[in-house]
């Protein structure tokens, strides 16, 4: 019989990108995993899971599902390229649902996953937590009102460690990578808007589950508390990327092109709905993008094991030993390639 000893951890979103991945290593540590989706959760540890299919904004769903709950992992939302009708709803009316749902079961915290989307196009680096908060779009903004929720619900005594993420990379994960990854694997040199000398941090998801796990383990004290989480080590976009194009092997190279008529060219595309990008990606693409994990290193003893080049290449080699389940497949998750729209037809002049 299973023993009653092992806390019960509910990840909101677990059959995403993200959830899947938390699923495993905190399984791996002897958690009891729930997961709450919209989508199903199609993965072979299926069975060692409990599956619940409902929305964050059914308050009813949550209640239920927060029966037994020890934790929770907050990492549904819905993406940029969702309507800002929906983002709102997700993004901020649900991270309140869920936060009030765990405050009346007594969960012991609620481990909320923003973005470093919340500082919006920054004038400085590196980004410190304490830096102004300034969302660019409808998903910025939804991220900067949920983490206001979150620390409205820390001042009611609630344990609520907030993670900034980079952009994360790892197995499973397709988005806008898939661009990428696809291009290199038939042999095209690359595109990227500017230079690609500055230089745009990135993250393995192993480290942000790691990070995820400590603000879980560690004491009420060293965890109540906002974290940018990001990789150690990172060197130009263009040399990051480069690394991909090596490893394909078809003696390919990143292609810079002017930023701003790159930009003006993605502004139009966009308007059009015939581009996979949205503003806060191309918008900063060009820009240095990078965040201080000092606050992190000292009170969770973080230590991130993968620098960006080891993040796109272990993501790139599970995207080569996977493709054949995803090639037809597209949509607005992460977990699927998106359409490569107009950029696509791009591909022949490469």
């Amino acid at each position: 019989m299973e023993s009653t000893e092992r806390q019960k951890v509910l990840i909101t979103g677990g059959a995403g990108f993200l959830g899947i991945n938390l699923v495993r290593h905190l399984m791996a540590k002897g958690y009891a995993l729930a997961s709450l989706d919209v989508e199903e959760f199609d993965y072979p540890e299926r069975s060692e899971v409990e599956t619940i299919k409902g929305d964050i904004r059914d308050k009813a769903l949550l209640d239920r599902a927060m029966e037994g709950v020890d934790f929770v992992v907050h990492t549904a939302a819905a993406l940029p390229l969702y309507s800002p009708e929906d983002i709102y709803t997700t993004d901020v009316e649900g991270t309140r649902n869920v936060l009030e749902a765990a405050r009346r079961h007594g969960v012991e915290r609620v481990v909320h996953v923003s973005s470093t989307a919340v500082y919006g196009i920054p004038d400085h680096h590196p980004l410190y937590e304490t830096d102004k908060l300034e969302g660019v779009g409808p998903y910025g903004q939804a991220k900067i009102q949920a983490e206001m929720i979150c620390l409205e619900y820390r001042a009611r005594g609630m344990v609520v460690p907030i993670i900034r993420p980079k952009s994360f990379v790892g197995p499973e994960r397709l988005g806008v990578f898939a661009l990428l990854y696809d291009w290199a694997l038939h042999g095209h040199n690359f595109p990227m808007i500017g230079s690609g000398g500055n230089r745009y941090q990135l993250l393995d998801v192993e480290d942000l589950c790691e990070a995820i796990y400590l603000t879980l383990a560690l004491p009420e004290t060293q965890v109540n508390d906002t974290f940018n989480i990001g990789a150690a080590e990172f060197t130009t976009m263009k040399e990051d990327y480069q690394a991909v194009l090596d490893y394909a092997g078809h003696g390919k190279k990143i292609v810079g092109f002017p930023a701003a008529p790159a930009i003006w060219g993605l502004r139009v595309l966009d308007r059009l709905r015939l581009s996979p990008l949205y503003k806060w990606v191309y918008e900063t693409a060009s820009k240095d993008s990078f965040v201080s994990i000092e606050k992190a290193e000292r009170q969770l003893d973080f230590r991130p094991k993968y620098s960006n080049k080891d993040a796109l290449l272990r993501n790139f080699q599970w995207y080569i030993e996977n493709r054949a389940q995803f090639e037809n497949a597209s949509g607005v998750s992460h977990r699927v390639p998106w359409k490569q729209g107009a950029i696509g037809l791009l591909k022949r002049f490469f």
